[in-house]
Order: structure tokens, then C-alpha cells, then sequence
């Protein structure tokens, strides 16, 4: 019983926080997101997303198409785009882009690990 306390306690903070709720790219514009990436993403993370891009970076970029970053819920990837990642080139994208926006590129960056195949299904 007490098991069961902690666990509703701490779903509720998370949900409090925004971190348990369902966040999900679903309903992103692909063409969009595509495009955002093309513009501002395409010089760290490489054309194929593989982190082979034009700019030489320490620690270099994620691999985009990686398992690691593929298997991350969507929530995780946004939280990685909107705040950036400690003690890496990955800055904040809150300033420059709205929440819609980061839905899209991580629609597209779905798409990077494995094509079609890797999008949400309705």
C-alpha cells in the first residue's frame, strides 16, 4: 500500500511538472519539420541526421538516427531541443522556436531512424 502511495505521489508531481502527461509528436507537420531541419540543424547533426555535419564539434553531435536517441520518448527529445544539453554545443531552440515547431522536427527526426516505418501510428 505505501508502494502504491509514493508511486501516485510522485506521478502526480511529474504531472505537475509536465513530465507524465502523454507528450507525443503526433499531429507535427513532417514537411516542417523537415524544413526546420534543413535550416538550423542540418550543420551539427549532418544531412542523414548522423551527426556528421559541417561543423566539428567536441563532444560531437548525437547520432540522430542511434537507438539511443530513437527509443527516447518524444517528451525527452523536446525537453533536449527547447533547454538544450549540459556541456555540449546543443544550446537552447526555446528562444527560436515555438513548442509547434520543435513537435515538428521531432516528427522529422523520427523519421531519420528508420523512414516511415519509425512515425507514430494512428
Amino acid at each position: 500500500m505505501r508502494r502504491i502511495s509514493i508511486c501516485t505521489i510522485g506521478l502526480a508531481f511529474l504531472a505537475g511538472m509536465g513530465l507524465a502527461s502523454s507528450f507525443k509528436a503526433e499531429g507535427a507537420d513532417l514537411s516542417k519539420g523537415k524544413s526546420i531541419y534543413m535550416e538550423l540543424c542540418i550543420a551539427c547533426h549532418g544531412l542523414d541526421g548522423r551527426g556528421v555535419g559541417s561543423v566539428r564539434l567536441n563532444p560531437p553531435p548525437r547520432d540522430l538516427t542511434s537507438a539511443g536517441v530513437q527509443e527516447k520518448l518524444d517528451a525527452g527529445l523536446f525537453k533536449s531541443i527547447h533547454d538544450g544539453r549540459k556541456n555540449t554545443a546543443m544550446g537552447t531552440w526555446k528562444h527560436a522556436l515555438s513548442d509547434e515547431q520543435i513537435r515538428d522536427v521531432i516528427m522529422y527526426v523520427r523519421t531519420l531512424g528508420g523512414g516511415a516505418s519509425s512515425l507514430p501510428k494512428p
